[in-house]
């Protein structure tokens, strides 16, 4: 897949569509991944997905052109597939403690780190709008999260971790977004995390029964069809358009929650959710502010 058949071929509908599809398979994965920890170890259920991930990789690699291009800095993919592997195994442990929809609410503080690390690592800058909108959604989490109340529950600081992670890769993606395909970056970050989950799998692993392994399997399957998904998105709608409805995931999430685990998030995760996606709204609307006035100029 090179570069031109990565670029968006203006179809904003379809890739609405594809990323509405690409959140419910996310959260299916999120919540069979909690399922699993009940009885699995964390690392054994992660490798598993990776081992489902790799597996899409190499059919995209090959559906492409069967070649392997040489990335052009190697370090810089290895780090990408190590935020992605760290906030799979974060997320899976997070949620395994929390309810669903609680840990998925904390996760949305990914864009407004994304914000923050935009600085450092890409050189942008920020303004005083989003500044604001990266203070009101850490007011957000905060409210999600009660630090120093009795609803306080240290695994969404797991989670927190998890969302930096993401937001970490996401970073580097944008760093390697041009002159790098999108299956060599794809196949990359599934290698790398596949490495990393082999090395630490002798540190927990237990024989899944026929039904834990079918719910791992499927787990896998969905993770990486939400990941080809969210990749097809990206071909047919800007990244500023398609932002928004990635927030459906927290509707999905809740749903699942509430119908496999029995809970549903209280009125403050509810109102706290609420604050971190107006914020990640807003920030996404000054994204494509910025942009516009980049092309301006």
């Amino acid at each position: 897949m090179d570069a031109a058949e990565t670029r968006a071929t203006d179809n904003p509908l379809r890739g609405v569509a594809l990323i509405i599809g690409a959140s419910l398979m996310f959260s299916l994965s999120d919540a069979s991944a909690k399922f699993l920890s009940r009885s699995l170890p964390v690392v054994e259920i992660a490798w598993i997905r990776y081992v489902c991930f790799v597996a899409m990789a190499v059919i995209l690699v090959a559906r492409s052109d069967g070649r392997l291009q040489r990335p052009r800095s190697s370090v810089l993919q290895v780090l990408r597939g190590l935020g992605l592997v760290g906030s799979a195994i974060f997320f899976i442990l997070g949620a395994s403690r929390m309810p669903l929809a609680d840990a998925a609410a904390v996760s949305f503080v990914s864009p407004m780190l994304i914000t923050l690390l935009s600085i450092p690592i890409l050189g942008e800058q920020v303004g005083i709008r989003r500044w604001a909108a990266v203070a009101v959604g850490l007011f957000g989490v905060l409210v999600v999260v009660r630090p120093g109340t009795t609803a306080f529950d240290p695994a969404a600081l797991i989670v927190l971790a998890s969302s930096a992670c993401w937001a970490t890769g996401s970073v580097l993606t944008r760093r390697m977004s041009q002159g790098e395909r999108a299956t060599t970056t794809l196949l990359w970050s599934a290698l790398t995390g596949l490495v990393v989950l082999t090395a630490l799998l002798p540190t927990g692993v237990k024989l899944p029964t026929l039904t834990e392994l079918g719910i791992a399997l499927f787990l896998g399957t969905v993770a990486a069809i939400g990941q080809y998904l969210m990749l097809l998105a990206y071909r047919h709608a800007a990244a500023s358009l398609l932002a928004p409805f990635s927030y459906l995931q927290l509707i999905w999430s809740t749903a699942l929650g509430w119908l496999v685990f029995a809970a549903f998030p209280d009125g403050w995760t509810l109102l706290g959710a609420v604050i971190i996606i107006g914020s990640g709204l807003y920030t996404v609307h000054r994204e494509r502010v910025r942009m516009r006035e980049a092309r301006a100029k």
